[in-house]
């Protein structure tokens, strides 16, 4: 994990109409809705046009995406809470009972004294047929008196800590009862949303869907496109950088070790991701029979042996940002300015990731979405 968590960053206006993944015949009750066609026939003065359906499941979806990362991250925290509060109520039942045994302690001592009251010492010496023993017994009793003094200190001490750690424990059960509360609302909203976007998408005609369908099959094909660019352009880098090795001197190196151990992990990252392809989206899914976006990611890099935070916004701080030029296979790919959404990139311009409810871990191009950055993990 991090040792330190960057602000999350703020939420931009991005311009112009959000792109969205996902959209197959099969799902279109489920995905997000594209721009209506210049052909499509006009809406209805009492129902929302194409477009105005589209923009309004684009934002829920968006919203319940975004909703899932802050349930991911709630999720976290109130599962660390939960474990130290437990921690706390243990230390909090050994330290009682240190406290009983020395408040026992101090019973012991108090009967004795009890017991042994009566005369004053000055009477008892002069009353006494042996002053030797009674001067012996009184060294004792002095002795008994350092035990019970020390007894006294350690009941204190025991009592101070014990209070400690139970009002430490009271706090951490407050804090768990918060966390528990942001969870809870959280799953809330994502189901909300998702409702929201299944009322809009119901009151679509069959034609609709169909036009959509149409639109969503243009649309892929031009991310595609754009995905066979980001393609020839690594296929050229790397036959650049294949024939200056082949020009440099015996001494020198293609390559460094670092890099040569990035790329076995990411080949496994990326064979974790291939593994889990066709599985279906679930919100706070982290496997193994269902994902949700950062779910995936973390899952393929703790394959390769890399613990990486859970939600978007903490793997987007993580490890290192590179560019678009640096990108290489097993880097994390971020969406949306409010980073709310990741994949595993796997080289030529395509990933694996996991797109939203009512679709399933798939391959598509990076260019389905606009890209806020990436990260390397390792």
């Amino acid at each position: 994990m991090a040792t330190h968590r960057k602000p999350r960053p703020r939420m931009l206006t991005v311009p112009g109409p959000r792109t969205a993944v996902g959209l197959t015949t099969a799902a279109l009750a489920t995905v997000t809705l594209f721009g209506e066609s210049a052909s499509a026939a006009p809406a209805s003065p009492d129902k929302p046009s194409i477009t105005e359906v589209k923009a309004k499941v684009d934002a829920l979806y968006h919203q319940a995406e975004a909703a899932t990362e802050r349930y991911n991250g709630a999720k976290e925290q109130t599962d660390r809470q939960r474990t130290h509060a437990d921690e706390l109520l243990d230390q909090v039942a050994r330290r009682t009972q240190t406290l009983n045994d020395a408040r026992r302690t101090i019973g012991e001592y108090a009967s004795a004294q009890y017991r042994g009251g009566g005369l004053d010492s000055t009477t008892t010496f002069l009353l006494t047929s042996d002053p030797q023993q009674f001067l012996d017994q009184a060294h004792l009793m002095n002795r008994l008196s350092d035990r019970q003094e020390h007894a006294m200190e350690d009941f204190r001490t025991q009592q101070a800590a014990t209070t400690q750690k139970r009002t430490e424990a009271v706090q951490s059960l407050a804090k768990l009862t918060e966390a528990q509360t942001r969870l809870a609302a959280e799953k809330r909203t994502v189901k909300q949303k998702l409702a929201a976007a299944q009322q809009l998408l119901n009151t679509l005609t069959a034609q609709e869907k169909a036009r959509l369908a149409a639109l969503e099959k243009k649309k892929q094909e031009e991310a595609a496109a754009a995905a066979k660019l980001i393609a020839a352009k690594e296929k050229a880098a790397q036959e650049a950088a294949g024939t200056s090795s082949d020009t440099s001197s015996a001494g020198g190196t293609t390559s460094s070790t670092a890099s040569g151990s990035y790329a076995a992990k990411a080949e496994k990252a990326i064979a974790f991701a291939h593994a889990q392809l066709g599985k279906p989206y679930v919100y706070g899914a982290t496997g193994p029979n269902s994902f949700d976006c950062s779910g995936l990611t973390q899952g393929a890099w703790a394959a390769a042996g890399v613990s990486i935070p859970r939600t978007t916004y903490d793997q987007v701080d993580f490890g290192t940002r590179v560019t678009a030029d640096q990108l290489q296979p097993g880097d994390l790919v971020f969406f949306y300015s409010d980073v709310t959404h990741v994949g595993l990139y796997i080289g030529g311009g395509e990933m694996i990731h996991a797109p939203h409810t009512g679709t399933v871990v798939k391959v598509a191009p990076i260019t389905e979405m606009p890209i806020y950055g990436y990260a390397r993990m390792a």
